[in-house]
This record gives C-alpha cells, structure tokens and sequence, in this order.
C-alpha cells in the first residue's frame, strides 16, 4: 500500500506539472489576445461604441442580387419554419433562396416544394447523390443549381449567403450586406446562440463561448490583419470570389472531402487575395445585427458537433491549409488548432485533481504524507491561479454584455461543462481522424435542430 501510494504521490507530481505548464502557456496566449481587444478597443478601432454608431447605414446602397444558400438533411421538422421567417425578413430585397436537399430525404423535399409554390423565391435543389454525404457537398449541389438557375433566367447573382436550416435571419441583414460587400469579397456576422432555458449548462455554454469568441477573438484578428474564418453561416461572399475558388476545384467551389468547409472558406478567400471583414454592427434599435440559433442540449449532441468541429480545423486543417501566411495568421491557426493539446491539459488537471483529494483523504486517515510542493510548481499553481481568475471575469463579462448579468454570472460554473465536452469530443475527434470510421467515407454527422418560436424572442 506505501509503495502504491509514493507512486500515485509522484504521478500527482508530473499531472500538476504537466498541467500547470499547459495553462502557463495557453493562459498567455489568451492574456495576449484579451491585452490586444482592451488596446484597440480603446483606440476605437474596435469597440463596443462602434457597434452603436450605425456606420454602416452612411455607405450607399448597391440593390445587389443576392442568392441564400441552406444545405439541408432531415431538415424537415425546422425547414418550413425557418423558411417562411427567411422570406418576411428579406423582403424589399432582390434575393433568391437556394435549398439543397437529397433524393433520399423525401420529408424535407416534400416540405421545400410545397414552400417554394407559397413563397416564390424558394428555390429546391436536389443534389445527385443520396445523402447524407457532406455539407460542402450539398453546398456544390446548391452552386450547380443557382450557376443553371442563372442561364436559365439570364442573370448573376452579385453575392452568395450562406445559412443553416436552423437559423433566424436578422431584419437588416441584406441591407448590411448590400452596403458592406462593395469592395469586399467576403463578410462574417457574429453568431449568437439563443439562450434554452430547458439546458443552462450544457446549451447555453455555446452562449459563454460564442459571445467571448465573436465578441472580442474575431476582432483581434481582423486587427492584426489575420484572415477571418467564416462561421458557415451569416456570411456572404461575393460571387466573383466565389467562382474563382470553383475555378480551382474543377466548376465547384466547396471541397466535398472537407468536415468544416465553413472555417476553409474565409481562409482560402484570403488566400487568393480576397478581402474579408468581421462585421459587428448594431441597427438602429441597437440589436445586434447576428445570426441567431439553438445551439445543441445535450451531451451527446454538442459532443458529436464539436467532434466534427476538431477533426475539421485542429486535425484535418492542419493537414489541408498548413502553416501558411505572417506571425499574426500562424498565431491564429495555433489558437485554432490547440484544442487537442488543450483537452490533454485538461484532462492532467482533473485528474491531478481527483488523485490529490484521494491523496488527501488517505493523509486525513494517516496512511500518507502530503509532500511539500516544491517552489517551480508552487510559482506556476500561484500564476495559474491568476489566469484563471482573469478568464473567468473575461468570460462571464462577455457573457453578461450579451445575454445579462445573470447569464453572465452562470458563465463561471459553466466553464466546467465546457471542459467536459471539450475533452470528450478531442478524444472521440483523434479516434475518429486516427482510425476513421468502418468505410472511411466522411459523411454530414449534423446534430437535430429545433427552430426558435418567433413569438417569444
């Protein structure tokens, strides 16, 4: 029993190292950015006062031709929903609405014919292949339907905006893209999780970490001059851009083999020389002009999407978009892909966690001496303890600024359940990027959506 306890006492030792430099370093790193938001927010390059200013109702509008992509699989019970919402919202606009579903998924395509007679712009595109296949996929599907679309009716769409099937389109959306896209190639909305009051801890973590995400990581990068992943959804490309990156890829501009398409889009836009923005902006009654949605309830569920969400950027990105570009975009695409390195922290720190109170509870019983922590470790726990602290503040401030106090406040404990599904989805993410799946095909593993009542936000 005493040699079995020294060794958990020297495992114990190595897990708090281990952990403590990991935080070390990723706590740095978020200092920086955190240190970098707070400098040009007070420049006002980037801040809060901006969003109110309306800047962007002073440039002219442009009427551009806008054609809205939805990829969809087994779309059906939130389809109709949040078309019929899409339609009211875009109205006074030149837009077509691009569905893609497939031959396999009758439901949804039953659903988008009966829409597309009500509402006129709805345009449903069966994609050739039974689904579900991949999201860029469904969205090549789409592009070949609106190119046939356009030589058919002997037009071109000006933009591109891509949405998901689960989405509720802000009012003043088109105009912002109207005004904005001129002289761009792509622009990114925030995208705002709506709150459940049914899943505080484990839905409404998606809350903590988009507010923190797109209210302050996307702004530094767009400060540092990094290019701005796209989101895949509240974004919209210009359409010269867009066939450009079709040109590459043989008449298609998504690559069908790719898990997160959305994230490669802003990237490879940048890439060829495209100039994308991070727009935060406010309407005049002072909302924010966002993407909003229900975002995954469940364990099972939200472990699936961020899943999907590692493999595509911290595994599979690194193998498809490398280390290209300056300081600032390999700062960047570190961050982005430190999630596996991130997990494996946490995981050192719970269990250093767990085995020092198993430690302890055996030095209550007078079976084991605690040691003395020696001081590199003591100074490391100390720092540690002040990133932590900092975070937490940092987290639940932008948590409160978007959601209220009161959210804001649930933040903190939340950051736990965050935690837990970010080191259940890294394992499941190196298992599945290591070994693959029974045929090795890359399929849409989408979560089950639910579409907000409008009558309640």
């Amino acid at each position: 029993m005493d040699a079995l306890l020294l060794l958990a006492g020297g495992l114990l030792h190595e897990l708090m190292l281990f952990a403590a430099i990991g935080f070390v370093i990723g706590g740095a790193s978020d200092l920086a950015i955190d240190l970098i938001w707070i400098g040009t927010a007070l420049r006002a390059k980037i801040s809060l006062r901006q969003e109110s200013a309306h800047c962007w109702k002073r440039k002219p509008a442009t009427h551009s031709k806008f054609a809205i992509f939805v990829p969809a699989w087994d779309e059906s019970a939130v389809i109709e929903a949040m078309l019929d919402h899409s339609i009211e919202k875009v109205t006074g606009h030149d837009v077509d609405i691009f569905v893609g579903y497939y031959p396999n998924d009758r439901k949804t395509g039953d659903i988008l014919k009966r829409v597309a007679v009500r509402g006129g712009r709805v345009v449903p595109v069966r994609a050739p292949r039974p689904g579900p296949t991949t999201k860029a996929d469904c969205l090549n599907a789409i592009w070949r339907g609106m190119v046939e679309a356009e030589s058919d009716k002997g037009y071109r769409f000006d933009a591109i905006i891509l949405h998901d099937a689960e989405d509720l389109i802000h009012a003043s959306e088109l105009a912002l893209y109207d005004r904005l896209l001129p002289g761009l190639d792509f622009v990114q909305l925030p995208v705002l999780p709506l709150p459940d009051p049914h899943s505080r801890w484990i839905g409404n973590s998606y809350c903590d970490e988009f507010a923190e995400a797109h209210g302050k990581a996307m702004t530094v990068r767009q400060s540092l001059g990094a290019a701005i992943p796209s989101a895949g959804t509240g974004c919209a490309i210009s359409r010269k851009a867009l066939a450009g990156l079709a040109e590459q890829r043989g008449g298609v501009p998504f690559d069908a083999d790719s898990l997160t398409e959305d994230y490669e889009l802003g990237l490879r836009i940048a890439e060829a020389g495209g100039k994308g923005i991070f727009a935060r902006c406010r309407d005049e009654d002072g909302s924010l002009i966002a993407v909003r949605s229900h975002f995954p309830s469940k364990l099972g569920t939200a472990v699936r999407q961020k899943t999907r969400w590692i493999m595509g950027i911290a595994l599979s990105g690194w193998d498809r978009l490398g280390w290209r570009g300056g300081w600032a975009e390999r700062w960047m695409r570190l961050r982005d892909r430190g999630t596996i390195l991130a997990a494996m922290v946490l995981f050192a720190a719970y269990a250093a966690l767990a085995l020092a109170a198993l430690l302890g509870a055996a030095a209550l019983l007078g079976h084991y001496e605690m040691p003395e922590i020696d001081p590199l470790l003591r100074v490391l726990l100390w720092i540690n303890f002040g990133l932590l602290i900092w975070r937490l503040l940092m987290r639940a401030g932008f948590t409160a600024h978007a959601y209220g106090w009161r959210e804001g406040l649930r933040a903190i404990p939340r950051t736990i359940t965050s935690n837990i599904v970010a080191m259940m989805a890294a394992r499941r993410a190196t298992g599945r990027y290591l070994f693959g799946g029974s045929d090795g095909a890359k399929r849409w593993e989408k979560t089950h959506h639910v579409f907000p009542d409008t009558t309640l936000l």
